[in-house]
């Protein structure tokens, strides 16, 4: 029996009884058939919660089937299934789900969203290779708080309460997403200010995240690499390359339609510089420079002389070029570029 992924967690619902998040501690990706099996067996809607004796069924077949963590992790949340009949009347309550995908299909709703968004922070797959079509539509916007997260129209409830209890009730962000590191913290990386990386980023080892980078869901890199500036969604940044303070990336929520950015291996866009084409290895766009699919790039050739001028889209995925303006003319010039990236190692020591 084939299966895509399977998470074994615990979330919030406000007082209708609706998810608002949920944590996944260990989500795992394409289980065996025997768990995948009970699974089915036992796991018939995300967003419904499981009974006693169906809780008691799958921890058991688990066991058996060689998923020992997910068995204990189960056992270990089984106290909070009670918390599941009490939402509705509480609100954001703590509570159970157990999310099983039978395949790599659109997330229906907050679980399954919530799944595939761990999949990816965990790096159990990269950017695109889980369906994600719809997700903004599925989750709900929440505030997001150091007691967790709060559904809006229940926050000025909360706050009074806390004020009436002497606490003050800090909303951090309001937002779809909260900050991946909530969640789950990758190994081998370093991240200045968490609140820039949303929940379903993947961030590759060795990445250094600095307080200007920002990297957003279903997009990050794929290994070491200085990040100081914007990884939008959808974009892939590969090994060994840097984004300068304030460069941006187009992603295909912010106007770059259908076409997927990336940035290849040993690449530097510079200081407030910005892409809007795919890159291939060892390229460089000179600081304050943004090139976009449109953008007239007069070509040199070894010598220095322009052969041609074309739009930058037709120089898409190539490698070893430099992107530069003309001092004089203020022309966009593309020479091949005769140096790659060296990141400084003591910069991305991350024990």
């Amino acid at each position: 029996m084939a299966a895509y992924a399977y998470g074994i967690g615990i979330g919030t619902r406000n007082k209708k009884g609706e998810w608002l998040e949920v944590f996944f501690p260990q989500p795992r990706l394409a289980p065996n058939d025997a768990i995948a099996s009970c699974l089915a067996s036992e796991v018939t809607n995300s967003e419904a919660g499981l009974n006693s004796s169906a809780l008691k069924a799958l921890r058991e077949a688990l066991a058996r089937n060689g998923a020992e963590d997910d068995a204990a992790l189960l056992a270990k949340l089984e106290t909070q299934s009670d918390a599941q009949a009490g939402a509705d009347e509480a609100g954001g309550e703590q509570a159970l789900v157990v999310v099983y995908l039978t395949e790599d299909a659109a997330p229906a709703n907050v679980p399954e969203a919530y799944l595939k968004l761990h999949l990816l922070s965990h790096r159990l797959v990269k950017p695109h290779e889980t369906n994600l079509d719809g997700v903004l539509g599925v989750l709900h916007n929440v505030a997001w708080t150091k007691e967790g997260a709060i559904a809006i129209e229940e926050l000025t409830e909360r706050t009074l309460d806390a004020r009436l209890q002497g606490r003050h009730l800090e909303v951090s962000c309001v937002d779809k997403f909260p900050k991946m590191t909530n969640y789950v913290v990758p190994s081998g990386v370093r991240i200045a200010d968490t609140a820039r990386v949303r929940l379903g980023a993947h961030v590759g080892p060795g990445t250094t995240v600095m307080h200007e980078g920002f990297i957003n869901f279903n997009a990050g890199t794929l290994g070491t690499g200085m990040i100081e500036g914007r990884i939008s969604a959808g974009v892939v940044v590969g090994v060994d390359s840097d984004l300068g303070g304030g460069s941006s990336t187009m992603g295909t929520l912010s106007g770059g339609g259908n076409i997927i950015i990336s940035v290849g291996e040993q690449c530097l866009i510079g200081a407030n510089a910005g892409v809007g084409i795919p890159l291939g290895d060892r390229c460089t766009i000179e600081s304050g420079l943004y090139v976009t699919a449109g953008t007239k790039v007069s070509v040199r050739d070894a010598d220095g002389a322009s052969t041609e001028v074309v739009a930058a889209r037709v120089l898409a995925g190539e490698s070893d070029l430099l992107f530069r303006r003309n001092s004089q003319s203020g022309a966009v010039e593309c020479l091949t570029n005769k140096t790659a990236v060296q990141l400084n190692d003591a910069l991305h020591a991350h024990n």
